[in-house]
C-alpha cells in the first residue's frame, strides 16, 4: 500500500499526517526526512522518540524547546553526567514530560551516547550504517529490518528504550530514510540533500 497524499494549504501535496497542524506541517517541511550527521541533533532525537512512547509526537514537539533547556541542548557529555539532583529538577520541569523512567534513560543513554563515540568515532558514523537504500514507493510500515537491526545492536550496548519501531521514527525524521510519499511535494527536495550528503566515515 502506497503512502497517501493530500493538498496543503498551498495546494501543493503533503504527506496526509503533516496536514492536522501548522507546527507539523513546518517540521514536516522543513525537517522530517533530511539527512542529519550533527552527533547533538541526532542524540536529541533518539532522546524525543524514548519520550514519545505512550503519546504523540505533536505532544513532544510543542515541548521541544523545554527539552532542549532542561538537557543542556542533548549535550550528551554533560548529561552523562548528571545526578540524582539533575533527576530530581528534570521530574519538577512542568515543560517536559515528567516521567521517571524515560528521563532516567536519557540520562543513562547519554552515557552510552559518549562510549559508542569512544568507540565509533561519532554517533553519526555508527547510525548512518543502518541507512535505508532507495524506494520511490516507499510500503507504510512501523519497522523496517533496518531499524530492527539498529535497535538490537543498540540494546546490546546497553541502551533503553530504543526499540525497532522508536528507531525506524528516528530513521525517518533524521534521512536514514525517504519516507515520504511519491506524489509529496517535498520528497524531491530529501531525495536531493541525501544525494548530496556525505554519509559520515
Amino acid at each position: 500500500m502506497s503512502l497517501t497524499t493530500d493538498a496543503g494549504p498551498d495546494g501543493r501535496p503533503r504527506c496526509r499526517w503533516c496536514l492536522s497542524t501548522a507546527q507539523y506541517l513546518a517540521y514536516h517541511d522543513q525537517e522530517w526526512g533530511f539527512p542529519v550527521a550533527d552527533d547533538r541533533r541526532l542524540f536529541e532525537k533518539l532522546s524525543l522518540e524514548a519520550f514519545q512512547s505512550g503519546l504523540s509526537w505533536r505532544t513532544i514537539l510543542e515541548k521541544r524547546e523545554n527539552f532542549r533547556a532542561a538537557f543542556d541542548g542533548f549535550d550528551f557529555a554533560r548529561m552523562a553526567r548528571y545526578t540524582e539532583r539533575d533527576v530530581a529538577r528534570l521530574l519538577a520541569d512542568a515543560g517536559i514530560v515528567r516521567h521517571r523512567g524515560k528521563i532516567e534513560a536519557v540520562i543513562h543513554n547519554a552515557a552510552r551516547a559518549v562510549e559508542l563515540v569512544q568507540a565509533e568515532g561519532s554517533l553519526a558514523a555508527f547510525l548512518w550504517r543502518f541507512e535505508e537504500p532507495a524506494d520511490e514507493d516507499p510500503p507504510m510500515r512501523a519497522t523496517s529490518p533496518q531499524s530492527v537491526a539498529l535497535a538490537r545492536e543498540l540494546k546490546r550496548r546497553g541502551w533503553k528504550f530504543v526499540g525497532p519501531t522508536t528507531a525506524y521514527a528516528f530513521m525517518q525524521s533524521m534521512g536514514l530514510v525517504n519516507d515520504h510519499a511519491p506524489a509529496c511535494t517535498i520528497r524531491a527536495a530529501v531525495t536531493a540533500a541525501r544525494q548530496r550528503f556525505k554519509v559520515p566515515q
